[in-house]
């Protein structure tokens, strides 16, 4: 099956059936620096906490200068309890500092400068990059990476390796909407445990790499 084909039948199931990561846009907005938040936040979080946490957060600081201007014990209390939720205020926190010396405020748009952001690494970096500046970027969360292996696209240990091979093996103009398709239908059809094979779209030519006969 084509990646084009494969995308669009995933990306129609997941919102048939409300994926949680589809109703992000509209919690947040698109703002380059509601997007980092929102990514900084989601991670080992489930989508339903980030959102909440993320609204919190972004209604009293919506830029890096208000963020930048709360105490670590408050930035706590709005994101709780998102996982790792201290670690990830002092992130936050750093984060907001940082942009405001380095980048005059501003979100950059470059992979290098992004990742140079306390608490952005490559993944998070490629999600800004693709969601809020449109760039040809894959973001390679669990969701993305069992689901590659699962389809027999990849064949590899780790998110990195992942990133690496979808690199080579995706058409640029489809790279910015794997990561958003895989996430939502890693939500809803193709879960970490019991994946629902069944009702699956792709569960014709999907060779279901190591998923439970009975799936």
């Amino acid at each position: 099956m084509r990646i084009g084909r494969m995308l669009l039948l995933m990306q129609r199931e997941s919102s048939r059936r409300g994926a949680p990561v589809l109703s992000v846009e509209s919690a947040i907005g698109r703002g380059p620096f509601a997007i980092l938040s929102f990514t900084v936040l989601s991670a080992r979080t489930r989508d339903e906490t980030t959102i909440s946490a993320g609204r919190r957060l972004l209604s009293r600081a919506p830029t890096p200068h208000k963020l930048a201007r709360l105490t670590l014990p408050q930035i706590q209390k709005l994101i709780y309890p998102v996982g790792f939720y201290k670690t990830k205020a002092r992130h936050l926190h750093s984060l907001s500092r940082t942009l405001i010396r380095n980048f005059r405020g501003e979100v950059p748009g470059d992979f290098k400068s992004l990742i140079s952001l306390p608490g952005v690494g490559r993944k998070t970096a490629n999600i800004v990059l693709a969601s809020a500046f449109g760039k040809h970027t894959i973001g390679v969360d669990t969701h993305v990476h069992r689901i590659s292996n699962r389809l027999g696209l990849v064949k590899t240990k780790t998110p990195g390796k992942t990133n690496d091979a979808l690199d080579r093996l995706i058409p640029e103009k489809y790279k910015k909407k794997l990561n958003m398709s895989m996430v939502a239908f890693g939500q809803t059809v193709c879960t970490p445990l019991r994946p629902k094979c069944r009702e699956c779209p792709l569960s014709k030519t999907c060779p279901k790499i190591g998923v439970h006969p009975k799936a």
